[in-house]
């Protein structure tokens, strides 16, 4: 038996469709960039910060990179409530993202930091640079455009990631998919749909975080 496909029940509700891409996209903006925020303090924390910081740092991020996305989704949303902080839908998939994505920051931004050669972070010493002006200037611009590669593509993931917090109810594309899904009952158009939507977005990413990198690492180091 065969079955035509039918676009047509799926296109009508582009509004549902628009608006869920909308929240997708600030979803992964907004942990992408308290994400790295994140990552550069662990990181910096981590490599430089006495030994009290680094292993409670190190224990977050192996925590983080052993438990799954999911789980600390729920986490943040069920949980937090019984300890006073109470989050929105939205909120908490910001808060929980954003801690996934500082974990795996954090790593990959001190691969880079360990990179740097010694004897550049000694002569910036012997130069009488301040330990903030060696830290941002010496260790952290050549580290972040060693790793940066690295960095957008688990900025690209973060992105992908952002289809889970639907089980949370925040209203992001997938979530919007799957109300579609109730409504029209074309499963298979919805997601082909869909799909597409995330295929254009993610190279949109891509080419946008590559510009970003020329940008921001057009000098020499």
């Amino acid at each position: 038996m065969q079955t035509a496909l039918q676009f047509g029940p799926v296109l009508a509700h582009l509004d549902l469709l628009q608006r869920g891409l909308e929240k997708t996209i600030e979803l992964a903006t907004l942990s992408i960039l308290f994400g790295a925020a994140f990552g550069i303090l662990g990181a910096v924390g981590r490599s430089f910060g006495p030994r009290f910081l680094s292993w409670p740092i190190g224990a977050y991020v192996e925590l983080i990179r052993n438990t799954p996305l999911l789980i600390q989704l729920y986490f943040v949303f069920f949980s937090l409530p019984l300890l006073g902080f109470k989050l929105s839908s939205n909120a908490a998939a910001v808060v929980a993202l954003s801690i996934h994505l500082g974990a795996y920051a954090t790593e990959i931004l001190r691969a880079g930091i360990e990179a740097v050669p010694e004897g550049q972070i000694e002569a910036a010493k012997s130069l009488g640079l301040s330990r903030y002006r060696i830290i941002r200037h010496v260790v952290l611009v050549p580290a972040a455009r060693a790793v940066y590669p690295s960095l957008s593509a688990q900025f690209i993931l973060q992105i992908m990631g952002t289809s889970i917090v639907g089980a949370i109810a925040a209203e992001e594309l997938t979530a919007v998919a799957n109300n579609l899904v109730m409504q029209t009952f074309r499963s298979f158009e919805v997601y082909i749909v869909i799909a597409v939507v995330y295929f254009v977005l993610v190279q949109a990413a891509s080419l946008l975080f590559a510009g970003i990198g020329k940008l921001m690492f057009r000098w020499k180091a």
